[in-house]
């Protein structure tokens, strides 16, 4: 993990968003003190909401239908669902 000032961010912040695209972790320094450390946001998937979906208790039998059809819409993606193809 390397670590940079706030100033060079800023100044080569593009080049930033391209190292941590590829999967780098940067802390970023304020007067030698560290104040953010930056990496790779997680990428969600239909599995993801399935899994938060199936620790919901229902509230009544209509929210545990409609929870038992969102679960039934979901199925094991290959590829994100949200990235422009």
């Amino acid at each position: 993990m390397r670590t940079i000032t706030a100033t060079e961010a800023a100044r080569k912040f593009s080049d930033l968003l391209d190292a941590i695209e590829a999967g780098d972790r940067v802390i970023i320094t304020r007067g030698r003190v560290p104040i953010a450390e930056i990496g790779p946001a997680r990428r969600r998937t239909g599995a993801d909401l399935h899994a938060a979906l199936e620790g919901i208790a229902p509230l009544d039998d209509e929210f545990e239908k409609d929870i038992d059809g969102a679960l039934d819409l979901l199925t094991d993606e290959e590829a994100d669902p949200w990235v422009d193809a």
